[in-house]
């Protein structure tokens, strides 16, 4: 067959590295080999050559030639690779059988929320898109979201009966102020149920408001309409970007009016030379990210949502995600903004300037408070230019330890082009594989990393990195790996990173915690949390940012358990605390860690927190309920 075919392991774009000596991967039952035998060249393992015969490896698009690495190792096409066998875990968390037992009456503790008996019963008689669609009427796929996915599911339980929450003492919309929205955004109101479904509820499917509003401007003037008229009438407001949040910061908790940015989606200009973008809040960062590539930059930040997510709600939870390592946060790279206050006033610091030292940096309040302090309408930002040649590298690690030598290794070896250095557990491949079907392109290994690099020159990158993984693989810090530069096989390597949420939300409830810890005890509390929970969870898994100490931990379980869940916390915040971490590295506070600030934000901090947001916001309008505990 093709598949199995000989080929030079030079011309491939994705090839399989293996310490000199070693044979091919067993499959995880220990049987057969995953993939046929490729090209192979073993060399003593001081030798440094290139193997003969083979060709420079093609780039995708506009990438560069680049060399095979010239090193000591074993190379075999990658494309050989069957999908990652589902195995049980040897970890004791396999998929739960009988009723759960109770947790420890110890573990329930401080427990920070109540959660009704009732929890995932919905109304009978649901009149949502699942009643319309089963009566025949046509329904969206995002209006699907606030209702049951699949027959029998139930709906997803309002905030208000699900969380201790009162809602505060707002004006509630009236006719007259359905007039004057109309007025101000001509077709821009919404208040058809269908239509709000979906903005109701968040990505995560656990939290849902009872808005009857949406309005959605194209102006900033329109937004500053807007807000002055509901100041004047003491009417709550929720922004919303593309809704992607984990936290539950960009749903209403009751019945604010969502403001959405969808249709604020313009680019207003781009400089060639300086890379400075300057749009409009409602721009998908996917989209963006597109029209700056294509003038040969590219965006600052990647997240696995930038397909939906919005700019401004990026910078609004100054998000993080897969580029942070390289280019910083949003807070060095946003340039300027222009904010719509409370009251309509427009703050226009849409400068786009690198150096301003003119008095307060007031841009730096908005990024990262998440529409409590003002509605984000345009930014500007800073695009570096585009790479022209990228490599990834996906390994395999013996041991957590081995994942911190490789990140210290790498960094010293790699320097300057190292753009990005994720890590994940052996569970996480294996929900990856089991739900997703996706391919492991390396043997099993208790630790993986993705390891990639962007830089200007093609053959001294392969250069580097080819002496990297040379001395990582001689030094037993990576037991296998493969390595991509063709922009086909670099999406599929980093699918295996991107797409753990997705497997996840595959495997039942997740109970999700966004941290930031030192880097020798990242993985720590994964370990902690497996013990503490034995067979009440389905799985345990660790996966995140290496590069910049940020854990994704991830508890799932067959369904929301309130056991589980004051099991859960407050312990992993107090261990967090425990080490001077961050109960949210990069997903930010929103309504669902409102709670568990305090256990990264000191007294005095939260003090001036509230005194800023009364300062900018006196009547509590903008985003209540999130963050802080409002006071209207």
């Amino acid at each position: 067959m093709a598949g199995r075919s000989r080929q030079c392991a030079g011309a491939a774009s994705s090839r399989t590295l293996r310490p000199s000596g070693s044979g091919p991967a067993a499959g995880a039952d220990g049987g057969s080999p995953r993939r046929g035998r490729g090209c192979v060249r073993a060399a003593a393992r001081s030798a440094r050559l290139r193997v003969p015969g083979c060709g420079s490896t093609a780039g995708g698009g506009r990438r560069a030639r680049s060399r095979a690495p010239s090193a000591n190792l074993c190379l075999r096409a990658a494309s050989n690779s069957r999908p990652f066998p589902p195995r049980a875990l040897s970890t004791g968390l396999a998929p739960k059988e009988e009723p759960e037992a109770s947790v420890p009456a110890a573990m329930l503790r401080r427990q920070l929320l109540a959660w009704p008996a009732w929890l995932f019963r919905g109304p009978p008689g649901p009149r949502g898109a699942c009643a319309l669609a089963a009566e025949g009427r046509p329904v969206g796929p995002l209006a699907r979201r606030g209702c049951c996915s699949a027959p029998g599911t139930p709906e997803v339980p309002l905030t208000r009966e699900r969380y201790p929450v009162r809602r505060l003492p707002f004006s509630t919309v009236s006719e007259q102020d359905l007039a004057a929205f109309e007025r101000i955004v001509p077709g821009g109101v919404f208040t058809d149920p269908e239509a709000l479904q979906a903005p109701n509820v968040d990505w995560m499917r656990t939290l849902r408001g009872s808005s009857e509003v949406l309005l959605r401007p194209r102006t900033s003037e329109e937004v500053s309409h807007i807000l002055r008229h509901c100041h004047e009438r003491n009417l709550a407001v929720n922004p919303q970007g593309g809704n992607t949040g984990m936290v539950g910061g960009s749903v209403p908790v009751f019945d604010e009016i969502i403001l959405s940015t969808a249709r604020m989606n313009q680019v207003l200009s781009f400089h060639s030379v300086s890379g400075i973008l300057v749009c409009q809040a409602g721009c998908v960062l996917e989209e963006l990210s597109r029209y700056v590539e294509e003038r040969d930059f590219i965006m600052p930040l990647d997240l696995g949502a930038k397909g939906s997510c919005h700019i401004g709600g990026n910078v609004a939870t100054n998000a993080g995600g897969l580029r942070f390592l390289r280019y910083g946060s949003l807070h060095g790279t946003v340039l300027g903004l222009e904010v719509v206050l409370a009251d309509g006033t427009i703050l226009d610091c849409l400068t786009s300037l690198r150096k301003d030292n003119t008095g307060y940096d007031l841009k730096q309040l908005f990024i990262g408070s998440e529409g409590t302090l003002g509605v984000i309408t345009a930014v500007s930002i800073l695009c570096p230019p585009k790479p022209r040649a990228v490599n990834v590298a996906f390994l395999g690690c013996p041991g957590f330890a081995e994942v911190l030598q490789t990140f210290s290794t790498c960094k010293g070896m790699l320097g300057e082009i190292l753009s990005a250095f994720e890590f994940m557990d052996a569970v996480c491949m294996q929900l990856v594989g089991r739900h997703l079907h996706l391919a492991s392109p390396v043997q099993e290994s208790p630790f993986y990393v993705l390891i990639e690099t962007s830089g200007s020159n093609a053959g001294h990158d392969a250069e580097k990195l080819g002496s990297f993984l040379e001395h990582a693989l001689g030094s037993g810090l990576v037991t296998d790996g493969t390595m991509a530069t063709d922009q086909t096989k670099v999406k599929m390597l980093w699918a295996l990173r991107e797409r753990i949420t997705e497997a996840l939300s595959r495997d039942g409830y997740v109970y999700k915690y966004d941290l930031s810890l030192p880097l020798e005890r990242l993985y720590d509390i994964v370990t902690d949390v497996r013990t503490r929970l034995g067979p009440h969870a389905k799985h345990v898994v660790g996966y995140g940012h290496l590069g910049d100490g940020n854990l994704h931990l991830n508890v799932t379980a067959e369904a929301f358990s309130p056991s589980l869940l004051g099991a859960l916390e407050p312990h992993v915040y107090e261990w967090t605390a425990r080490q001077q971490g961050s109960v949210s590295a990069e997903h930010g506070v929103g309504f669902r860690k409102r709670d568990v600030l305090g256990y990264s934000k000191s007294p005095e901090a939260l003090q001036l927190m509230q005194q800023l947001k009364a300062l900018l916001d006196p009547k509590g309008i903008l985003n209540p309920y999130k963050m802080l505990h409002s006071q209207a």
